[in-house]
């Protein structure tokens, strides 16, 4: 009944346009109390209805998407395949529709040590192992409103305190985030959740570490990382957080360093979202710029999707287009190698009366 239920496009489930809300959270500050009641702020939350409508449709796209995937992976697996069937799946259920409804970015699946930015290239005959650490990141949007969302599959129970110590160092950013709360404080209580767990690994005992330079960040519409970044460690930004903002609440623990850095071969770009106008030269370019455009415009892309739509012998125009300034490249960011991280996420509104975790499961 899942696999039949996944084939209905999720805007023909709800033909009314209300989708099921997320989770509710209270905003736990006593500064916050007052909203619960006011009439302008409900009077506000109604003014945005639309925009929380779409945030909801792609959020159950998301939860149907990931349900089905829960049950699909299996060792053995190669990572293109697991990507193209969960990428088939998002364009179906959301009604793909040019740059109206669509998949937001490359899905993540990035192994063991490497923490977040691997999507396998054409050709990559990468497979999932029972020993590996698989974070699955994968994003939809309607009209632009970008749901980020993330979780980890581990097959090997030895990793379970790993995971759990992820999974609630998220739980508790969600909680603490708030219009007006500090983003350092979101880091410190997040830090302190992660570090209280350890994992034994082949007879050796490892503190959870948070990645110290990965963070979560506001969403804007069509623009994954609007320029507020929430730390995942104590010390950081002590900008507020307010009213009206999305936020994508993600952690990554690790058994390494808690430090990432970039390396490998890059399959993510995107284009960056305030490039002043470049003369281009090489006519390959701007016919590939046109194609992202078109095709993209400001959401994150990956060299398998241009290897799709038929884009040949495109490398040397991709590396015009970042060296010039319009494209930016994203490569893996990994953690020493042996080590292995863990990464949940989710998107929240900061709405005016309670914030919703718009992207929770019953999974998750």
């Amino acid at each position: 009944q899942r696999r039949v239920r996944a084939s209905i496009p999720v805007g023909d489930l709800y033909p009314d346009g209300h989708f099921p809300y997320g989770e509710i959270q209270l905003y736990n500050q006593d500064f916050n109390t007052f909203r619960v009641t006011s009439e302008e702020k409900r009077y506000l939350e109604r003014q945005s209805a639309d925009t929380y409508e779409a945030a909801r449709h792609g959020a159950e796209v998301h939860r149907q998407v990931r349900q089905y995937m829960q049950t699909y992976i299996k060792p053995g697996m190669l990572m293109t395949d697991i990507c193209e069937t969960l990428e088939g799946l998002s364009r179906k259920l959301i009604k793909e529709n040019g740059l109206a409804a669509g998949i937001a970015f490359p899905t993540g699946c990035s192994l063991n040590h490497v923490a977040a930015h691997y999507t396998p290239n054409t050709g990559d005959k990468t497979t999932f192992q029972e020993s590996d650490v698989m974070k699955i990141d994968f994003g939809v949007h309607i009209n632009g409103r970008i749901i980020d969302c993330a979780w980890t599959v581990a097959p090997d129970p030895k990793y379970a305190q790993l995971v759990e110590a992820v999974q609630e160092a998220t739980d508790t950013g969600i909680k603490t985030a708030g219009i007006d709360v500090r983003l350092c404080d979101v880091g410190a209580a997040v830090q302190e959740v992660m570090e209280s767990y350890e994992v034994v690994l082949d007879g050796k005992t490892y503190q959870v570490k948070p990645v110290r330079n990965l963070n979560g960040h506001s969403i804007d519409p069509y623009r994954i990382h609007a320029g507020k970044s929430v730390p995942i460690v104590k010390g950081g930004d002590a900008t507020k957080m307010e009213e009206g903002e999305f936020y994508a609440i993600e952690t990554f623990g690790s058994t390494g360093r808690g430090h990432v850095v970039e390396d490998m071969e890059c399959s993510h770009y995107m284009k960056s979202f305030d490039a002043n106008r470049v003369p281009l030269r090489m006519s390959r370019a701007k016919s590939l710029l046109s194609h992202i455009n078109r095709n993209f415009d400001t959401l994150a892309f990956c060299r398998r999707w241009l290897d799709d739509a038929g884009q040949t012998k495109y490398l040397m125009a991709l590396k015009n287009l970042v060296d010039v300034g319009l494209v930016n490249p994203y490569p893996p960011l990994v953690d020493k190698k042996g080590s292995y991280v863990a990464q949940f996420e989710h998107t929240i509104i900061l709405k005016p009366m309670c914030k919703e975790v718009v992207s929770r499961g019953t999974d998750y």
